[in-house]
């Protein structure tokens, strides 16, 4: 049995919508989730359009989504949402692992993909690195969807668009093939330290915050 943990009177507890088709997903979810103060359950969502709706009037801090559900699918909702509400981050909950589902899902702005038989600390914790913006997703896992996302519709661009020296831009586009610090050093002939500080100086310019975020601007923006 999990114990009630209680939130510091002084900290806003994170925010969460919950979209499922199934109740009993739903009610299992928000119980829960209850038993930690450090999260509040704002709204239940029985489909994709309800949870557009639901996403507007509550507006939550996390959104946990199932991917197939009646009426509009869940990466059709994390779409809209995410353009309407940049905040909100969407990780998808889902019983499927596929990769066209996750690349579908990353594009839509999802910033993971989580399976519905995670452990309950595990979506816990998932809940707290979406709640700071960080992808839900591995560095190793980035490189073995990278063939996928290359099929997905990217307009190249110009590079002088991108606020990156070309030094940079090299870096980003064998860390978008799912190369390692040490293998991209190698490669390159320079130091792994130097790549690190690359890798740093590359997640700044860009606004990102992990690697696997780095890996999906590249493949949006046409350059692996």
């Amino acid at each position: 049995m999990m114990q009630k943990t209680t939130l510091h009177p002084t900290k806003r507890p994170i925010q969460i919508l919950i979209a499922d088709d199934q109740w009993l997903i739903r009610e299992g979810l928000a119980s829960m989730l209850e038993i930690d103060d450090a999260f509040l359950v704002v709204g239940i969502a029985t489909d994709g359009q309800e949870a557009v709706v639901k996403a507007q009037e509550v507006e939550p801090d996390i959104i946990l989504m199932d991917i197939r559900m009646p009426n509009m699918s869940g990466i059709e909702a994390a779409g809209i949402i995410r353009q309407a509400q940049p905040n909100c981050q969407i990780l998808m909950l889902t019983t499927f692992a596929d990769d066209e589902y996750v690349v579908q899902s990353l594009l839509a702005g999802a910033c993971g993909y989580l399976m519905k038989d995670t452990s309950a600390k595990e979506l816990m914790q998932a809940i707290r690195l979406a709640y700071a913006g960080i992808y839900q997703l591995g560095p190793e896992i980035a490189g073995s969807l990278v063939g996928s996302l290359r099929q997905a519709q990217v307009t190249p661009t110009d590079t002088a668009d991108i606020p990156l020296t070309q030094r940079e831009i090299e870096i980003l586009i064998l860390l978008a093939n799912g190369e390692t610090n040490r293998e991209i050093a190698r490669r390159l002939v320079v130091s792994e330290g130097t790549i690190k500080n690359h890798v740093s100086n590359i997640l700044k310019s860009l606004n990102l915050r992990d690697r696997t975020q780095a890996a999906v601007y590249a493949v949006r923006h046409g350059l692996a």
